[in-house]
This record gives structure tokens, C-alpha cells and sequence, in this order.
């Protein structure tokens, strides 16, 4: 019988590939001043526990070493310190440093959010570290405008879901890019006007033929350095061009910022997972208030969480192979072993 002390947990020894991944009895975390602690039902993949697995990418500093930046679950008790907005038992889903792929985490209460009414842990899964991000992205960066058109790559991810969203929400213009005709499809059911396969054809010259020459007013993009000469010319005068992921390297070889200038184009960059906890916390109240109550099924428009696949934490090989090899059309849940 497991120790009430201890959890099961993700873990790995020495990075590397997804076969170095394996479940392991870990001490139980107990929450700190100003933390709840939270029996995790559901936690989810993001690209960011695949670099931190293969040693690209380290945990900040302070931050849970157990990969896993979200959270859905039960609240399960209190440090000392808490406010009183939660009580035992509340359906949660948390926004984390790290910590998620175990049966317990500890996260600021501040970063909680109520999982909305007839939603599942798992579908509230999904929507922490994507859809927060891709928030914070559209507006406190952004600062997104109606009417506004915004690129964004790799539509059919978590982010890019989200985004395609979170974009007509405000009533701006999504259009995507993507590598698969399946992906362009799912864009274009959450409401892309356009979509364009990277793959097959060259997106610049069809944004510039979407927007009849001008350009996109804000580009999302997880791509980087391999893009930069097409993101810069589809990008309009006075544009914003956010990189919030380097999947295609950070180098660049060219004239990127005297053409930057010739466009008074902004070159903006954004990491969710480094910012202070004060900065969090804000975020997180702005999207309770903002976004939050659009998931609940009455509400017109309505946004939704996409859900790609769903594995046992006993699977998360499996999973992290999934999202390595492109495969996965939104989210790729992971779920806890059920309470013995």
C-alpha cells in the first residue's frame, strides 16, 4: 500500500529521449505560506516538458524539477496564509511552474482557477498553460485590437488553438499556418478565416494575397529563426511580430533589423513560465474574468478546449513520443492513477 507521505510522480535521471522518462514514489509536497496543495486529476503535455526532459531547457530557479505546467484537480488542504477563497474539495485547474505529472502539487492560490460548470478534469486541463498563454500573448502583449488581423503558427497546437479562439473573441481576424490539411481543417472550424500549409506552399506570398498586400497586424509565432525572412514580409507597417517559442532555432542571418525598422515593425518576446508570481497572478484574474465564463456550454460565442489524446501517467513514453513526432491535433492530457 502507497505511503499517504509519498506520490507517484514523472521522473527522470539524465536527460534524453522519451524512453528515460518513468514513474516514480516521490515525497509528497506540502504547501508553503500563500499555497494550496492539489490532488492533481488530470495534468497536460507541453512542448516546454519535452525540451526540459532532453536538458534544452532547465527549470527556473525555484521552480518544481516535476515536469508539468498545469493542473486539474481537487483543492486538498492549505498552507498557512491563505486568503479563504478555496475551500477542501473545490474543482480546480492551476497554472504551475512545474509539478503537474504527480498525484499532488502545490501552486500560489492565486494561480487557481474554478474549473467551470459540466467541464471534466480533463478538458480542464487543457486550458491553464495554453490558453493562458495565448492570452497573455493577444492582449497583455499584444495588446490585440478589433478588426486586427493576426498570423498565427502552428494553428493546430494547444497555443494555436487557443489562440485561433482568444483572437475572434476579441473580434480580430485569425489565420493560421499549419503542416497537415487535417490540422488547416480544425483551424478552420474554431473560426480561422484562412489557413495555409507551411509544406506545400509558401505562406508569405498567400497572407500577403489574404490581406491584399498590407500584411498581418500581429504574428504568433513558436517558430523563430527558420521563419524570420517570411514573418518579416508578411508583417505590416507598424506591426507586432511576438516570438514566444524558438521551435526552428533562434539563429539569424540576414538584415532583420534594418528591415524591421523599414516597417516601424515591433519585435516582441514572451516566456510565461519565468515571470514573477505577482505577474501570474494578475494574469490569471484577468482571464477568469475576461475568457473564463465563455467555456461554460450556454454562453454565446463559446470557446472549448481541444483535446488530441488522453494517457495514463503509467504512458507518458508514449505521450511524449506523440508530441514529438507532430502528431497531435491540440492537447495530449495526461491522467493520474485512480485513488486506491
Amino acid at each position: 500500500m502507497q505511503d499517504k507521505e509519498k506520490m507517484l510522480a514523472v521522473y527522470f535521471d539524465q536527460p534524453g529521449d522519451p524512453e528515460n522518462l518513468y514513474v516514480k514514489e516521490v515525497p509528497k509536497p506540502h504547501p508553503g505560506r500563500g499555497e494550496v496543495l492539489i490532488k492533481v486529476s488530470s495534468s497536460a503535455l507541453n512542448r516546454v516538458d519535452l525540451f526540459q526532459r532532453s536538458g534544452k531547457y532547465p527549470s527556473p530557479k525555484g521552480a518544481n524539477g516535476i515536469l508539468g505546467l498545469e493542473a486539474a484537480g481537487l483543492v486538498a488542504g492549505f498552507g498557512p496564509g491563505c486568503k479563504g477563497q478555496w475551500k477542501t474539495g473545490d474543482t480546480v485547474m492551476a497554472l504551475l511552474s512545474g509539478g503537474g505529472q504527480a498525484e499532488y502539487v502545490t501552486v500560489p492560490e492565486g494561480h487557481l482557477m474554478p474549473i467551470p460548470n459540466g467541464m471534466t478534469f480533463v478538458q480542464a486541463a487543457a486550458i491553464p498553460e495554453a490558453w493562458l498563454t495565448a492570452f497573455q500573448l493577444l492582449h497583455f502583449v499584444g495588446k490585440v485590437q478589433s478588426g486586427q488581423t493576426v498570423l498565427i503558427h502552428a494553428g493546430a497546437s494547444g497555443v494555436g488553438t487557443a489562440a485561433i479562439q482568444l483572437t475572434r473573441l476579441a473580434k480580430a481576424i485569425p489565420i493560421v499556418t499549419a503542416g497537415t490539411q487535417e490540422k488547416l481543417q480544425l483551424a478552420a472550424n474554431l473560426g480561422a478565416a484562412a489557413g495555409f500549409n507551411y509544406k506545400e506552399e509558401d505562406f508569405r506570398e498567400r497572407v500577403l494575397e489574404f490581406t491584399n498586400g498590407s500584411g498581418v497586424d500581429v504574428i504568433l509565432d513558436c517558430i523563430g529563426g527558420s521563419y524570420w525572412e517570411k514573418n518579416l514580409n508578411c508583417l505590416s507597417t507598424d506591426g507586432q511580430w511576438i516570438v514566444y517559442g524558438l521551435l526552428g532555432g533562434g539563429e539569424v542571418h540576414g538584415d532583420l533589423l534594418g528591415r524591421l525598422r523599414s516597417k516601424r515593425g515591433s519585435l516582441l518576446t514572451s516566456l510565461l513560465r519565468s515571470r514573477e508570481k505577482e505577474y501570474k497572478e494578475k494574469l490569471v484574474k484577468a482571464f477568469t474574468e475576461r475568457v473564463l465564463p465563455y467555456f461554460s456550454q450556454d454562453r454565446s460565442p463559446h470557446v472549448q478546449p481541444i483535446i488530441d489524446s488522453v494517457y495514463p501517467l503509467h504512458k507518458i513514453v508514449e505521450a511524449h513520443r506523440t508530441m514529438e513526432e507532430n502528431k497531435n491535433l491540440g492537447k495530449i492530457i495526461i491522467e493520474m492513477p485512480p485513488s486506491s
